[in-house]
């Protein structure tokens, strides 16, 4: 079984950030999806090698997709911008379907989102920027065959 905290759009707040910080902690995996990359960088040497990221439209660097191998599952991480995500999903599946992915790990249109779009488990975990009308991010759980998303909004205000 595996727990991975699933994050974008942070556009630095650190507080909110560190506010779940003993969840990131805890878990196997963390995944930022960009809109601020650099956001992370505090955290990195606290979460070493457990820390992934791919930069965001907001974000200076060229690594904007990822394909994550996690108990049987492979998840396709993406900012969501290269592919119209604040207008629908289903250039995200195509490309994660490319990949050989069952999941997809998507941000940059700020509404969280858990979903199954052809045969893809399709998750947005929201926006954790400092002004958003609710902040959130995405636990996941993978065990086996079953997978788990539930988006959490208890976040330091």
């Amino acid at each position: 079984m595996k727990k991975i905290v699933v994050l974008s759009d942070t556009h630095k707040n650190l507080k909110a950030i560190s506010s779940i910080l003993q969840i990131m902690e805890e878990s196997d995996m963390v995944v930022h999806l960009g809109d601020h990359y650099s956001d992370m960088d505090i955290f990195a040497p606290i979460l070493k090698d457990k820390l992934y990221r791919v930069h965001g439209n907001c974000d200076c660097g060229s690594q904007k997709e990822i394909v994550i191998e996690v108990e049987g599952h492979r998840l396709y991480a993406t900012h969501g911008d290269l592919f119209g995500a604040k207008r629908g999903t289903s250039r995200l599946v195509e490309r994660a379907k490319e990949e050989g992915c069952d999941i997809v790990l998507y941000g940059h249109s700020h509404s969280a989102v858990v979903k199954e779009e052809n045969g893809i488990t399709v998750i947005n975990p929201g926006t954790m920027e400092r002004y958003a009308p609710m902040k959130s991010f995405c636990y996941l759980v993978i065990n086996g065959e079953k997978v788990v998303a539930a988006i959490n909004d208890n976040i330091e205000r």
